[in-house]
């Protein structure tokens, strides 16, 4: 199809912004750059009429679908009703702490953010006001939004796993002090010596450790149950705080996030994404006694925001947390998720493909190998070229989802009525191109 009014927006867009977008990860090039003009349950439409069945989602915030009837309606009536914004309190936000307190049971207090990235901020400081502690561990693939000391990662693109040689750390770009680095010790999920070295080198200065229990950023390989019951415990005995991120699987993997498939509860937990269906809401909390060290009093931690708990923000927040927990919405999500993981599967084992899913029906992550990682570095000897072009083909045929291969594919319960024989049939002809 013609990109012709898409390719003006770009040109107009590039005498306005850098790159001609609105932040770092919309620019796919020249040719490939999206305009979308309309959203609606789990499709897109760009600019020049072309619709996709979308994959993308956002980068993960819609859980129901885009334009929810449900959700946007409530938003409007808080709209129409009582206002967007005063600077104070108001009965909604103790409504939806107690609605992420009922599906969550490692939340007593609870605080809101604007976006992944202030929630993140937000627990981390938290969890230095309360240890009096400075340094925090990450794990490697994971990623927490974007702020200084969070934007360092092992440099695995140009690292040889068949070396002997570690991959460098390096940050995520231009302008982040090396400063920030001291503050930040990197570690491999489900490697309990890197537990243990960890505890023995920084334990007394250890305030945090902080990771996805599920990667997002890493094609969804996850933790072990094992393992993070051990870095739970070794937490403990450290006085370390575990700061669980879940703002991609919280309210999406399960009512209650990550922690509820594990069982396994943090001290600390970040929110977002999921929680609104799309309207910018974010959230930190956890234990009673750790929050409480957040407050306008001498030595409290500073928490704050002009647009913190807006509400057009938690009227979304509101309406989509009474869907998921009082309907079947998950029932749907997580058989619509099966169906098309059992639907690829099936396209990759006729294409002679090996092939493995990663993470749940949700949120799940293919990896163009004959086994599952268990941590980034396993990610690196994936097929990840043949994913890219894979993914790009399937762009081609309407078909949206991120082209690069540590990126999952997010489901909504919209996908319940996608079309399984249609998806096969496009996923069949995208990897015949891609192969061919």
């Amino acid at each position: 199809m013609s990109r012709e009014k898409q390719s003006r927006l770009l040109a107009q867009a590039h005498h306005h912004m850098p790159q001609g977008v609105a932040e770092n990860y919309r620019y796919w090039g020249e040719d490939r750059t999206l305009f979308i003009e309309s959203a609606e349950g789990c499709r897109l439409t760009d600019c020049d009429g072309k619709t996709y069945v979308d994959f993308r989602l956002g980068y993960g915030p819609i859980i129901l679908g885009y334009r929810d009837k449900r959700v946007d309606g409530a938003v409007i009536r808080q709209i129409s009703d009582g206002g967007t914004l005063s600077g104070f309190s108001t009965p909604l936000d103790i409504k939806v702490v107690q609605q992420v307190k009922a599906l969550c049971p490692n939340i007593e207090k609870m605080r809101f953010a604007n976006s992944g990235t202030e929630a993140v901020m937000g627990a981390v400081r938290t969890a230095r006001g309360f240890t009096k502690r400075k340094h925090v561990a990450i794990v490697e693939g994971s990623f927490h939004g974007l702020y200084d000391e969070m934007m360092w990662k092992s440099d695995l693109e140009n690292w040889d796993p068949k070396g002997k040689a570690e991959p460098q750390v390096i940050p995520f770009g231009a302008g982040i002090p090396d400063k920030t680095r001291d503050l930040i010790s990197l570690i491999r999920l489900n490697d309990y010596d890197m537990v243990e070295a960890l505890m023995r080198d920084q334990g007394d200065d250890l305030a945090a450790v902080l990771l996805e229990p599920i990667i997002g950023n890493a094609g969804s390989i996850a933790a072990t149950h094992d393992w993070l019951q051990f870095l739970r415990d070794r937490c403990t005995q450290n006085g370390t705080m575990l700061i669980l991120d879940e703002v991609k699987t919280g309210f999406r993997v399960a009512p209650g996030g990550a922690q509820q498939l594990y069982g396994i509860h943090a001290d600390l937990t970040t929110y977002a994404k999921a929680m609104g269906n799309g309207y910018p809401v974010a959230a930190f909390g956890g234990r009673a006694d750790i929050m409480d060290c957040v407050g306008a009093f001498k030595g409290g931690v500073v928490h704050g925001g002009t647009y913190t708990a807006n509400l057009i923000a938690l009227s979304g927040a509101s309406a989509t947390l009474d869907i998921l927990a009082n309907t079947n919405a998950y029932e749907t999500i997580n058989q619509a998720g099966a169906n098309i993981r059992d639907c690829l599967g099936r396209v990759f084992t006729a294409a002679g493909i090996e092939h493995c899913f990663a993470g749940p029906p949700a949120m799940f992550g293919i990896h163009f190998l004959n086994k599952v990682p268990t941590n980034y570095r396993d990610w690196r000897v994936t097929d990840s070229e043949l994913y890219a072009k894979f993914a790009w083909k399937l762009i081609d045929h309407g078909i949206m989802l991120e082209p690069d291969s540590r990126e999952p594919w997010f489901i909504c319960e919209a996908h319940g009525e996608v079309d399984l024989g249609w998806l096969e049939d496009m996923a069949t002809r995208a990897m015949a191109e891609a192969k061919g």
